[in-house]
């Protein structure tokens, strides 16, 4: 018979970065900012994200080594992290503009993911467009 699991050491095994997945890589990334609403040109970043991270995460990391870039989120309690901001300029329901989510892959395909910055992995050298557009 085994002995029963100590769960000091399983929550030290959850709370080290990788053990969940094996994997400490870095995925390098772009973070693309596009607003032609107001005529700003594009601006992109480079960044990383661990594997199997999340956009967010790589959206802070972003945030914490570039003071060029900054985004702000509200957290929806059904649908989770929705991006209210990026580089000051805010979505406006009067005005009816938002910021879009769009990942353009390494073959140049661009596609929009079924799920938002709290949910979506980035792979390995997409672009993250963030997109100020209209419905």
């Amino acid at each position: 018979m085994m002995p029963a699991p100590n769960s000091a050491a399983l929550l030290l095994l959850l709370l080290l970065p990788g053990t969940l997945t094996g994997n400490t890589d870095s995925v390098p990334i772009q973070v693309e900012v596009q607003n032609p609403i107001d005529k700003i040109p594009p601006v992109t970043y480079s960044t990383h994200v661990v594997y199997r991270g999340i956009l967010l995460g790589a959206m802070k990391t972003l945030m914490a080594s570039n003071s060029d870039f900054k985004f702000t989120f509200t957290e929806d309690p059904n649908y989770g992290p929705y991006l209210h901001s990026v580089n000051g300029v805010a979505g406006n329901k009067e005005k009816h503009t938002y910021w879009e989510l769009l990942v353009q892959s390494p073959n140049g395909k661009i596609t929009r993911p079924n799920v938002g910055i709290g949910c979506y992995i980035p792979n390995a050298n997409e672009t993250i467009i963030l997109r100020f557009g209209e419905w």
